[in-house]
């Protein structure tokens, strides 16, 4: 009897636990299974979520503020098709998809004050509204979940023609080297008003290219003019740095830009300029030089110096040489190799120009010996001498 019932009471248990558990995992398929339409599930999401760095094993880091101009060629796959197609969208309405579908989060631009956390989260619907793009709610809207869709006519794709990035160059005491990501995206409009002839800069939002990341490994696009295959990715054009952007500011405490700090146009290029080659050459300096180095620098350095006074290497050989120094402009313009070569070629046409002196100058000692011997009159012998003699004394 204890065993039926024993067995009874499990029935009754399994019958109460089974429906719950094909809920969970209902609702662990349905998680797994969740924006299929853009083919991003959750798992994709927490594998290319970033944990940022330690700022303890930071030993280094500037932030850099870029502009990217889509009329340049190397960002062009940002903004080309202007018309979707089925498999390529431009950057901007990939945006646009996702952040009216509530799959995105937009952050508020501060100007160079940027926090991303949910104060300073937009809502979508009154962004659309500020920058008058036309709207109306989805199915499924709700008022903690909104939704929204947008006709493809509507999105102002053709007037986002720049992009700011925030970029974060970093140097840790973990890998030793220099690494630069790409922090944050912002579309920025240009829009003309009646009374103003160059169109003015709206910038929208900021985007977080951690959270965008996911959707971006699934759109391929094409990169140049030369291969019709679209071989790289979104992510790819940020991640191996194949855009190009100048550098507008940079994180200071006066929060000012390089446009403010350097009103003159000159100014302005040699300040970013400098800002480049420091980025590029940060993780080199760090590093003690070897011998061989310092000395191909040393001489690097001499060489630019003799360059810029009008003077090369070779005219020193030419001077401790006795040589000509007519062809010293010619040097002067003439690479290394070029005056490497050179003078192997004058070394050895002096060789040779000595030992053809050489030879001349014994044929000479021999014709001037030559003529120092006496030679005999011409129809004369010795009896006739003799007889001449005979004469004499008579």
């Amino acid at each position: 009897m204890k065993s039926l019932k024993l067995i009874l009471t499990a029935l009754l248990l399994a019958s109460v636990a089974l429906p719950g558990f094909s809920q969970v995992v209902r609702k662990k398929d349905k998680k797994e299974t969740k924006d299929s339409s853009t083919g991003v599930t959750f798992r994709m999401k927490e594998f290319y979520e970033e944990t940022p760095e330690s700022e303890a094993n930071l030993m280094w880091m500037k932030v850099i503020y870029r502009q990217l101009d889509l009329n340049q060629i190397e960002n062009m796959p940002l903004y080309y098709p202007e018309e979707p197609t089925e498999n390529q969208q431009s950057l901007f309405r990939l945006i646009m998809k996702l952040l009216t579908a509530g799959e995105l989060k937009a952050y508020e631009y501060l100007d160079g004050r940027e926090v991303f956390n949910e104060q300073y989260q937009i809502k979508v619907g009154e962004t659309l509204d500020r920058f008058h793009i036309i709207y109306k709610e989805a199915k499924g809207s709700t008022e903690k979940n909104p939704k929204y869709e947008v006709e493809e006519s509507d999105v102002p794709s053709n007037e986002v023609l720049s992009y700011y990035i925030i970029e974060r160059w970093e140097f840790n005491s973990n890998e030793n080297r220099m690494k630069s990501t790409v922090e944050a995206i912002c579309p920025v409009l240009h829009r003309s008003d009646d009374f103003v002839g160059e169109p003015i800069r709206y910038p929208m939002f900021w985007l977080k290219l951690a959270d965008i990341r996911p959707y971006l490994t699934q759109q391929n696009i094409f990169v140049d003019d030369d291969n019709n295959l679209a071989k790289y990715t979104f992510d790819d054009f940020f991640q191996l740095g194949m855009y190009k952007g100048e550098i507008y500011k940079t994180r200071n405490l006066r929060n000012r830009t390089l446009m403010q700090m350097f009103p003159d146009p000159d100014d302005l290029k040699h300040a970013q300029d400098s800002i480049e080659n420091r980025l590029k050459a940060f993780d080199k300096d760090l590093w003690v030089p070897t011998r061989e180095e310092l000395e191909a620098r040393r001489e690097a350095e001499e060489a630019a110096r003799l360059r810029a006074e009008g003077k090369s290497d070779d005219i020193v050989v030419k001077d401790r040489d006795g040589g000509d120094s007519n062809d010293t402009d010619e040097v002067a313009a003439e690479p290394e190799e070029t005056t490497k070569s050179a003078k192997n070629k004058r070394s050895s046409s002096k060789s040779s120009k000595k030992e053809t002196t050489k030879k001349e100058t014994t044929k000479k000692d021999a014709d001037k010996k030559k003529k120092a011997k006496p030679k005999k009159p011409a129809g004369t012998s010795s009896k006739s001498n003799a007889v001449r003699s005979v004469r004499r004394t008579k």
